[in-house]
């Protein structure tokens, strides 16, 4: 052990112990230059035959914790590894443990237990945030710490793991018995978000009910069996929390987060109890003057309420799409989509839920945030309708609220792209238009010319494919092969240039696709009005240039997590109907009087 009083590395003095366990010591200790109080962690050598192993996990765990920075962990400050010891020095956490606070004064309230339950939520949520996600894997009371100010703070990451999505199951068992999920037992599954999860649904039942479940009966029961006055709410959230299957549970703490936040509205007739409660505010307040600006006070108080609800909808449907492949079953959709919809209604003018709500059913975008594309394009017309008939009464309204330039970048945009790009039927690019039309209307200057280049190319697709229509004066338009040409050249331009900027991989992807289905179909079109031979080779070496740096672009994006089978389907298809192109060039153009 460390002598009281000693220096350590030339400028910690050691104060006292204020902690010991099977391999450790934990000092707390002073920089007196600069009147600064730090906790030591001492490991030593004597008497441990895995020692060597035990100083790797350390390091391993303060690299890990030097990454982070989260007002609920301690920060690591500096690591000594010394002959026969090894020390980190970190932020000293004034206050004391959870196990301690239930050994003086047992069971605690509900209300600090949720309170403190959420703070935890947001930690182990930053944790599984990161990049790869870290699991910590022994929530207990002992491991957080009550500082002075009733917050709380995350200690100890012996077991924290970064979460690989290769591994098939752990290696060992990690974790504190009583506390631990199943799957933290050799055999049973690899480790995730879902058994941080469960492993705080069993502290909360500890610290809620006084029962610790590392002993007889060695059970969680429902906690109001152990206190009938406890909230039925509660204990709802504890239950889905502690279920063995990790399919059963909370799938993020986003998830779980919203719960405690809405912990009321889960309890019997809470609902109904609510609406009383507000039509009898809304009386008294007709009544008196002294009512109408407590009123002032309660609609700021159901402002932020509203937000914090709307807020809470928006990280449930997102944290549908974070649980591997089961984010893409018919259930979790719907739950995805009726989350959506209620942030809709309760909030329309706030573009979030659209967002979500589109990314749903499909989404041009990449990265983390895209779904897998449907095979059918029947489903991207029955999808798109179930999204307008979901927001139709806001954004197809006369609204100026949605004449905005947020709706056009955010939402219509991605409408009339996600149409455009993704379907090739007809009455999806008629409807695309409008979409684009609305967009190129009313969005920002830094996406104009790509919603104009869009909306042309779209009204020229359909005017291709009907071969003509007829205007308002009853005259045949024809087409302007000639324009379409380089409006097809400028939005492939722009594509790929999207594609540097944003990481944005599908809509390159579509538009090569669609760049050269266009000539394949219309190359004695373009011929006729005025494409010469040389201007067509050179429009489509350069698609092939492009699908080369697609691939590698689709290469780095499959290390992301957003590669997927139809992206690389359609690259194929496109570089087959290439070779079909050159096949046909010779043909098309090998007339003697055809501009060359």
């Amino acid at each position: 052990m460390l002598d009281i009083g000693s220096i350590i590395d030339g400028k910690y003095k050691i104060l006292n112990v204020i902690g010991k366990g099977g391999m450790s010591v934990v000092y707390q200790a002073v920089n007196e230059r600069a009147n600064k109080q730090w906790a030591i962690k001492e490991i030593r050598k004597d008497g441990m035959q895995n020692y060597e192993v035990v100083r790797q996990n350390l390091i391993a765990e303060t690299d890990m914790l030097k990454k982070l920075n989260h007002p609920n962990l301690p920060s690591i400050i500096d690591v000594i590894d010394r002959d026969g010891t090894f020390l980190i020095v970190m932020d000293y956490i004034e206050g004391r443990p959870l196990s301690d606070v239930l050994k003086a004064s047992g069971a605690q309230s509900q209300e600090e237990v949720i309170e403190w339950a959420k703070q935890l939520c947001d930690v182990l949520g930053y944790l599984h945030s990161r990049t790869p996600a870290i699991i910590y894997r022994d929530m207990k009371p002992s491991n957080v710490m009550l500082k002075p100010d009733g917050n709380v703070a995350l200690i100890d990451f012996g077991t924290a793991r970064e979460f690989k999505s290769s591994s098939v199951e752990d290696t060992k068992c990690l974790g504190t018995i009583g506390y631990a999920a199943p799957e933290q037992y050799g055999g049973h599954g690899q480790t995730d978000a879902r058994t941080d999860i469960y492993c705080l649904g069993a502290t909360m039942y500890h610290l809620v009910t006084g029962h610790n479940p590392a002993m007889p009966p060695y059970e969680m029961y429902p906690i109001r069996q152990w206190n009938p006055l406890l909230s039925s709410g509660l204990e709802e959230i504890i239950l889905k929390c502690t279920q063995q299957n990790p399919n059963d549970r909370y799938q993020s703490c986003a998830e779980l987060l919203y719960a405690l936040d809405n912990v009321a509205y889960l309890e019997e007739g809470s609902k109904k109890s609510q609406r009383t409660k507000w039509r009898l505010f809304i009386s008294s307040a007709a009544i008196t003057v002294a009512a109408a600006i407590a009123a002032v006070g309660f609609n700021v108080a159901a402002s932020s309420q509203k937000s914090n609800t709307y807020q809470g909808l928006i990280d449930s449907a997102k944290a549908l799409t974070a649980v591997s492949d089961e984010s893409r079953d018919a259930e979790s959709k719907a739950k995805r989509i009726d989350y959506c919809k209620k942030a809709i209604e309760l909030d329309p003018h706030n573009t979030e839920a659209y967002k979500v709500l589109l990314q749903t059913y499909y989404s041009t975008g990449s990265g983390d945030d895209s779904f897998d594309i449907n095979d059918s394009e029947l489903d991207y017309q029955n999808e798109f309708s179930q999204f307008r008939e979901i927001t139709s009464q806001y954004l197809e309204t006369d609204s100026d609220d949605y004449k905005t330039s947020k709706f056009a970048d955010e939402i219509y945009l991605d409408i009339g792209e996600s149409l455009y790009l993704l379907c090739d039927m007809l009455e999806a690019k008629n409807v695309a238009t409008s979409w684009l039309k609305k967009a190129a209307d009313y969005c920002s200057e830094s996406n104009k010319e790509r919603a104009e280049l869009l909306y042309l190319s779209c009204q020229n697709y359909a005017k291709v494919n009907m071969e003509a229509q007829v205007n308002a004066k009853g005259e045949l338009q024809k087409v302007d092969y000639l324009k379409y040409w380089y409006d097809l050249n400028n939005l492939q331009k722009l594509s790929m240039e999207d594609m540097a900027k944003r990481r944005n991989i599908l809509i390159p992807v579509m538009t090569t696709k669609n760049c050269i289905g266009q000539i394949h179909k219309e190359m004695t079109f373009f011929r006729d009005n005025g494409v010469g031979k040389a201007e067509m080779i050179e429009f489509i070496n350069e698609l092939e240039q492009d699908i080369a740096k697609i691939e590698e672009m689709v290469k780095s994006a499959q290390q992301s997590g957003f590669y997927n089978q139809k992206i690389r389907d359609d690259l194929n298809d496109t570089k087959n109907n290439i070779l079909r192109v050159k096949d046909n060039i010779e043909e098309v153009y090998s007339s003697s009087n055809v501009k060359e």
